[in-house]
């Protein structure tokens, strides 16, 4: 079966100010729509077709740079929209809350920690919370479309939170301000989905 490309839960406009709605237009329609399309190609008549997207990844042949790029774009834009929501967002608490207490002491210095991987990566690339075994969660990014679940791209777990610092997701309204994009996604995460995650990844 077909790789699809999600349909988004909210309108282009829902993020506004945060995130502009031509950024959304081209950055769903076009970018994770042409990573859906090329990832579909590159396993089409492979071992790996049929195979759900966390198999492919976790087992992934890191040389195979089309599987590798696509399927994590494929990944990790799923991961990003749903990170996100206009209204409903609920706030961070619960057993992540102690979680990240206990790993940066504070939520301000997680909001730290996650905005300096997200605004030090040099080039292309995802800022990650990640989950461990044991609930242990951890900051960290990586470069294009790797992610965590990609084996020895020194960033492991499970993530639970990806910010995508791409220029495309961020140049139509931010241009060279990272920083701002940055300290602006944190105005739309989905915190309750975000729970949701951190439970399902400590089970």
């Amino acid at each position: 079966m077909a790789f699809e490309l999600p349909a988004l839960s909210y309108s282009h406009d829902a993020l506004e100010p945060h995130i502009d709605a031509r950024t959304m237009e081209i950055h769903h329609g076009k970018h994770h729509a042409g990573y859906t399309k090329k990832l579909n190609a590159a396993v089409e008549g492979t071992d790996l077709a049929g195979k759900d997207i966390e198999d492919i990844l976790k087992n992934l042949d890191m040389t195979n740079t089309a599987v590798r790029n696509n399927g994590g774009g494929y990944y990790n834009h799923n991961q990003f929209w749903t990170a996100m929501d206009p209204n409903d967002r609920g706030r961070l608490s619960g057993p992540l809350l102690e979680a990240v207490n206990a790993a940066y002491g504070s939520k301000d210095a997680f909001i730290e920690a996650f905005s300096k991987a997200a605004g030090s990566r040099f080039g292309s690339g995802w800022a990650w919370l990640c989950v461990h075994d044991g609930g242990k969660v951890e900051v960290c990014s990586t470069p294009n479309q790797d992610n965590p679940l990609m084996p020895d791209v020194g960033c492991g777990g499970t993530p639970i939170l990806g910010l995508d610092v791409w220029e495309h997701a961020y140049y139509l309204n931010y241009q060279n301000r990272r920083p701002d994009y940055v300290t602006a996604f944190f105005n739309v995460i989905n915190w309750n989905e975000i729970e949701r995650r951190y439970e399902a990844a400590t089970k």
